[in-house]
């Protein structure tokens, strides 16, 4: 898909940065849709199926992390790129928990936004299987397995979904285990990015995926941190 066939929609209710934000994106040859209002941005998503969205956390009414709820929940999995201003540990998380993709935490530098909505977008297009994406089983030992068909993980009788991101986080450590693999490495081949920005992205997903394959996600068997470096996965669990 072409650039300009591409449509972002922005849900942000400051009405300066929402124009400052759109007329940047234009710039860079997207199309645009904004909404001021988290009911009115779902209006959006659901009529115009835009490439991806950009949804501030902090809005009036219904609040962005309850918008993002309810893409996911519609088994919508459009990129979705969280904006918001706040920074704690705990807001990122829980964005991430819903479904969001990124986060930018304002202020932020346009230039970074857009090499963040880009990687994105290039990740989005890529085809079934070129980042790991056939169907198949995972057992990692007696009653814990990743089913990439299902996007779950089952352990101890539960299972915990996984959000498309989060599996091929999981795919790429897998295909390498035993090996390191760098916050580089992950930023460059799965999240795509070309320049790397100073995120803690990386380290908020692999928090998230360790609380659903691991028994103790502080003192992991599976994903063990390299500190400096990155991750590895332990092919047998330690």
């Amino acid at each position: 898909m072409k650039r300009n066939e591409m449509l972002i929609t922005i849900i942000e209710d400051e009405p300066e940065m929402a124009e400052g934000i759109r007329l940047n994106l234009e710039h860079e040859g997207f199309r645009t849709a904004v909404a001021e209002e988290g009911e009115k941005g779902l209006e959006l998503i659901r009529s115009d199926r835009p490439a991806l969205v950009l949804l501030d956390l902090m809005l009036p009414g219904m609040g962005g992390l309850e918008v993002l709820q309810r893409i996911r929940e519609g088994g919508d999995w459009t990129p979705v790129l969280i904006l918001t201003a706040k920074d704690q540990e705990s807001d990122i998380v829980a964005g991430l928990e819903a479904g969001a993709d990124d986060y930018v935490c304002k202020p932020f530098r346009l230039a970074e936004l857009i090499a963040r909505i880009q990687a994105l977008l290039r990740r989005s297009m890529r085809e079934p299987g070129e980042a790991g994406e056939e169907a198949r089983l995972v057992r990692l030992e007696e009653g814990t397995e990743i089913d990439f068909r299902e996007y779950l993980v089952r352990r101890g009788g539960r299972e915990f979904p996984l959000s498309r991101f989060e599996a091929e986080i999981l795919d790429y450590l897998l295909e390498r285990q035993g090996r390191v693999v760098s916050r580089k490495d992950l930023l460059q081949d799965v999240w795509g990015y070309s320049i790397l920005p100073q995120t803690r992205t990386v380290d908020n997903h692999i928090a998230r995926i360790r609380k659903k394959i691991e028994e103790d996600s502080n003192n992991p068997r599976w994903i063990v941190t390299v500190h400096g470096i990155g991750y590895r996965f332990n092919p047998a669990g330690g």
